[in-house]
């Protein structure tokens, strides 16, 4: 009985001079563990940037109603008709006086935008009597609208499959 009372005594007082032994062990190889993750290369963990074209929509008048980004492949139903023909659309309510949409999912080729800054939610560019635009509007490429709105050739792009940053300001 005493023999196993001081059988118990001693592995307990081993074990309490031993663990802190192990435990700076283990204390050394974490930390060494720890300086080896910070030395990997930063970008082996990064994510890739998505292929994707990015719109900023700049000079946008006021925060009444929605902006509707559309691409469009061809000419067909370019610019007025974006809701029937247009590839893509995307629509976002406005904070303050910029926007921004990201496209992905788009392969390479031959494209066009059109911007309209939907005032009052029907969907459509609003003009007057005498077909003048009473919403704001842009395009890619930089097209302008002189006696009618731009032509598809007028503001085609080319998108090569990469990541595209664009920015188009309003006209009001």
């Amino acid at each position: 009985m005493l023999n196993n009372m001081l059988f118990k005594l001693f592995n307990e007082i081993k074990c309490f001079l031993i663990w802190p032994l192990i435990s700076r062990r283990f204390s050394k190889l974490f930390f060494l563990l720890a300086l080896c993750l910070l030395w990997l290369p930063s970008n082996g963990f990064a994510q890739t940037e998505c292929p994707s074209i990015n719109v900023k929509i700049k000079n946008i008048s006021n925060s009444t109603g929605v902006v509707a980004c559309a691409i469009f492949e061809s000419g067909e139903g370019f610019p007025d008709k974006f809701m029937k023909f247009a590839s893509k659309i995307m629509i976002t309510q406005i904070e303050g006086e910029d926007a921004s949409f990201e496209f992905s999912d788009i392969l390479p080729g031959k494209y066009a935008i059109a911007v309209i800054h939907d005032e009052n939610y029907n969907g459509k560019l609003d003009s007057n009597m005498f077909g003048i635009p009473k919403e704001g509007y842009g395009f890619s490429s930089g097209a302008e609208v002189t006696l009618s709105a731009p032509s598809f050739s007028d503001a085609v792009f080319l998108y090569d499959g990469g990541v595209l940053e664009m920015s188009i300001s309003l006209s009001y």
